[in-house]
C-alpha cells in the first residue's frame, strides 16, 4: 500500500497546494488480496479444532498450516496453535479489551527447531495511522451453512476539506479533495463442520 501524504504534497506552493492532477492519483483502491486463508473447522465436544491454510505475499507464494484448538465458550478465554511446518506451539490469550478500540493479547510458546521458549505480547487496534486516518476491518458473509467468507480491508483516508479567505490574497473557496487507499488485504474460506 502506498504511504500516506508526505509534507511536501500538503505544503502551499505559490499561495495553492501541490495536488495530485488526476483522481486516479488521489484514489487508489486494490482489491486483489496479498493473503489466502481457507479454514477448516469441526466441533469435538466443548472444543473447537480447525486447520488453517495460509498463502500469503503472492509473488513469492509462501505459504503455512495450523493447528488451532480453542474452546467454544462464550468466555473462552485461551487457544492453542501448533504450526507442524515451522515447529511451534503458541498458547495465546483471547484478545483482551483495554478500551473501545485498544486490545492487548498475550502467549507463550514453543519453538522446536530453535529449542526455545518465550513468550509475546500484542498491542492491536482497528484505527491508526501517521498523520493520516486509518480503518482495519473484517466484513464476514454467510455464503450457506457450514461456509463463510471473511474479507479483511483496510482504508488509509484523508477527508476532503473545504477552506478560503477574504482579504489575504488567497482563494476564497478551494477545496482539498482529499486521498483514499483502499485495499482488500485478506480473504478467507471457512468450513465449519
Amino acid at each position: 500500500m502506498a504511504a500516506g501524504p508526505s509534507d511536501s504534497d500538503w505544503a502551499p506552493v505559490g499561495g495553492e497546494r501541490n495536488e495530485p492532477a488526476t483522481l486516479d492519483e488521489l484514489y487508489n483502491i486494490n482489491v486483489v488480496p496479498s493473503e489466502l486463508f481457507f479454514k477448516f473447522r469441526k466441533q469435538i465436544e466443548s472444543f473447537r479444532v480447525g486447520l488453517n491454510l495460509e498463502f500469503f505475499n503472492f509473488p513469492t507464494n509462501e505459504y503455512q498450516a495450523k493447528l488451532v484448538l480453542k474452546p467454544t465458550t462464550s468466555d473462552r478465554r485461551w487457544k492453542f496453535i501448533y504450526e507442524p511446518l515451522h515447529g511451534d506451539i503458541r498458547l495465546l490469550s483471547k484478545k483482551i479489551p483495554l478500551t473501545k478500540f485498544l486490545t492487548l493479547q498475550v502467549g507463550i510458546g514453543h519453538s522446536f527447531h530453535l529449542n526455545a521458549t518465550g513468550w509475546k505480547w500484542k498491542l492491536s487496534t482497528c484505527l491508526g495511522g501517521d498523520g493520516i486516518s486509518q480503518i482495519r476491518n473484517k466484513t464476514s458473509i454467510g455464503v450457506c451453512p457450514g461456509v463463510d467468507l471473511r474479507i479483511g480491508w483496510r482504508a488509509e483516508y484523508v477527508l476532503p476539506e473545504i477552506h478560503g479567505a477574504v482579504g489575504t490574497g488567497e482563494p476564497m473557496f478551494n477545496m482539498n479533495y482529499g486521498r483514499l487507499n483502499a485495499s482488500i488485504d485478506r480473504f478467507e474460506a471457512i468450513i465449519t463442520h
